[in-house]
């Protein structure tokens, strides 16, 4: 972002027309268009550029004297002394950037300061831009301000991505054509970084604080650790509300102020903090540069009080408490984000019951996240983890039974539930941040989600096992017989124990070697997956549903038996016609035909409830004799 020479460009002037700088005539004719827009019935950026409340980078001199507006927790919203260093044209494509030095003796002690992203900056009285990046690590206080001009642009290049009905792009690019794999689903978006910070010379925006509260400092921490890789400045917050304010008190918002942007609320809080730079009528601007930076978005917007500074070598930032939603962030660009207040922002009601073998009774969190499509599956994540790790991390030996449901508002549901053994909250929550994100970011035009429910009860004991040995008891066998084994299942800390399997071999089964697999749930899972892949392909949002609720209801505690058989009849793309005369599936498997033509795998199941979580496979060969 940063790193070349400012000196040499004191002394440039822009290009000019009829002696007036061509960038005020670009400007001018941008609010021409944007005029003529709204004459039309288009929507409209409605802020003007008033001379006498803003000053331009064409105006700025090094050496001005000027002072930011923010809030450091001492008494409210105080001004901060600085001095103009010098104005850098085309830090980015398009974008300027002035630079200041801070003169308060608070700037020189904490350094750049998480929080202080839209702290508004005033040169001859009128004001200039935001504090919006700075040098981590800096011996002086050294920031750069993004231009007011280019703030009060966000948005005018597209009126329409400001409307609350425009349709947000797909945050991520998820392979529909592919079996569904919920486990690879979440660990793409748990990998996903949401904010890119970086900048040349080792400059950086001023990271937002995302304060994480209402849990015990243990398990916010381990969200934080989650949200630092995602880009995201995470600090253990406040727990519970401080008496200053609550998420239940309006605070207003005003420039120097806090802006808090509450993405989980309730029971427990996880809230972004920046400060307003600008508010003209109903429209507020803040941070002087992107949140999440993909245009049109709709996150809970709120005032908030500032309790300290928190000093660091590392990273200074702001502690504070947001106060109640009053409006929605509708637009988030390169140089700022820009809401409006009295907008009813999108939340998703979540409710969370948790019972431990610690605890002397279930706890119950009920909460609210913003309806994001890049966020949404990485809050619902935060929140069951840390409601799950209130008291402490689990032990070593554990056992989880779970249920979730996902409702959605056409009146359909994700529902699924499980038993997870010494794998910590690996699967649960794997399971429903995958299903979240691909509906959230399906190409079919699906319904809403409206509601998600997690319950879990973890046990401090331990029920993981493997197949110990497997024998055949029917040496023989012949077609319209019965094969018969012996599994013994070894469980941790438990005695072996033995369960025979019998299947039945179809009269038809011609002479020859076969192959039997027992197995738990993850490898019979992948064997569906591979033989009828057409189960778990969403080709629409209806079959979306169908799939997850087929991949998310296999039982974990359950030996499964499989002996694989010749394929017979033929799938038509997503319709299985296993007893279809070989004459007609000639006729049906022409070339000439648009739907998918595939042989029908035949195979034979045996389920048996063990109570433990099988997670190995063995294969025995079979012979049917004539």
């Amino acid at each position: 972002m940063l790193g070349m020479d400012t000196k040499p460009r004191r002394n440039v002037r822009r290009p000019t027309c009829f002696g007036r700088p061509l960038r005020g005539v670009i400007g001018l004719l941008a609010l021409v268009c944007a005029a003529a827009l709204a004459s039309n019935g288009h929507a409209s950026n409605d802020v003007s550029w008033d001379p006498e409340r803003y000053i331009d980078v064409d105006e700025i001199k090094p050496g001005m004297d000027a002072y930011c507006l923010t809030d450091y927790g001492d008494g409210g919203i105080e001004k901060f002394a600085l001095k103009v260093l010098d104005v850098v044209y085309d830090i980015d494509p398009g974008q300027d950037a002035i630079l200041v030095m801070g003169l308060d003796e608070r700037f020189k002690h904490t350094g750049p300061v998480g929080g202080c992203s839209g702290s508004p900056v005033y040169i001859d009285g009128r004001l200039a831009g935001a504090l919006a990046f700075g040098w981590q690590f800096a011996k002086d206080p050294l920031y750069g301000v993004t231009p007011i001009r280019e703030m009060l642009e966000v948005g005018r290049t597209n009126p329409a991505m400001t409307a609350r009905s425009a349709a947000p792009a797909s945050a991520f690019a998820f392979d529909f054509s592919q079996p569904i794999n919920v486990s690879r689903i979440s660990e793409q978006v748990l990998g996903h970084r949401v904010i890119g910070s970086a900048g040349a010379g080792g400059a950086s925006v001023l990271p937002c604080p995302l304060l994480i509260s209402g849990l015990s400092t243990a398990a916010c921490q381990e969200l934080a650790s989650q949200f630092d890789a995602m880009g995201f400045a995470a600090i253990p917050g406040l727990s519970g509300t401080a008496a200053a304010t609550g998420d239940d008190e309006t605070v207003e918002l005003k420039p120097g102020g806090t802006l808090a942007m509450p993405l989980v609320t309730g029971d427990i809080s996880v809230s972004v903090l920046g400060t307003v730079t600008e508010i003209r009528g109903d429209r507020v601007y803040a941070f002087g540069h992107s949140f999440l930076g993909y245009g049109a978005v709709n996150l809970p917007m709120a005032g908030g009080r500032i309790h300290t500074v928190i000093s660091s070598v590392m990273r200074s930032s702001k502690l504070g408490t947001p106060g109640k939603i009053v409006g929605t962030i509708t637009t988030d660009e390169m140089t700022a984000v820009s809401g409006r207040i009295g907008v009813e922002p999108n939340m998703v009601p979540l409710s969370i019951r948790i019972e431990r073998y610690n605890d002397s009774e279930p706890r119950v969190y009920n909460c609210r996240l913003a309806y994001n499509e890049t966020l949404t599956a990485t809050l619902t994540r935060a929140a069951v983890a840390g409601a799950a790790l209130r008291l402490g991390p689990l032990p070593p030996e554990h056992t989880i039974d779970y249920t979730a449901a996902i409702h959605m508002d056409d009146g359909q549901s994700i529902r699924f539930g499980n038993v997870s053994a010494s794998a910590g909250l690996a699967e649960p929550v794997s399971e429903i941040i995958g299903a979240l994100a691909l509906l959230m970011n399906n190409p079919y035009g699906s319904a809403r989600v409206a509601s998600l429910d997690f319950g879990a009860r973890i046990r401090s004991d331990a029920i993981s096992s493997h197949i110990w040995s497997v024998d055949l008891v029917t040496p023989k066998i012949k077609a319209g017989g019965d094969i018969e084994v012996d599994v013994i299942v070894e469980s941790y800390l438990s005695e072996k124990k033995k369960y025979r399997i019998a299947m039945p071999v179809p009269k038809t089964v011609a002479a020859g070697k076969y192959a039997l697999m027992l197995c738990g749930a993850p490898e019979y899972e992948r064997f569906l997956a591979k033989t009828v892949p057409h189960r778990f392909i969403a080709t629409n949002y209806q079959t979306l549903v169908d799939a997850l609720n087929m991949a998310l209801n296999i039982p974990r505690t359950k030996l499964y038996g499989v002996l694989v058989l010749p394929p017979g009849g033929i799938t038509l793309d997503r319709a299985e016609l296993p007893d279809l005369p070989g004459t007609k599936s000639l006729v049906l498997q022409s070339d000439k035909r648009a739907l998918r033509v595939q042989p029908y795998p035949h195979w034979i199941e045996k389920i048996v409830e063990t109570g433990t979580v099988i997670g190995d496979r063995e294969i025995i060969p079979i012979v049917v004799e004539e």
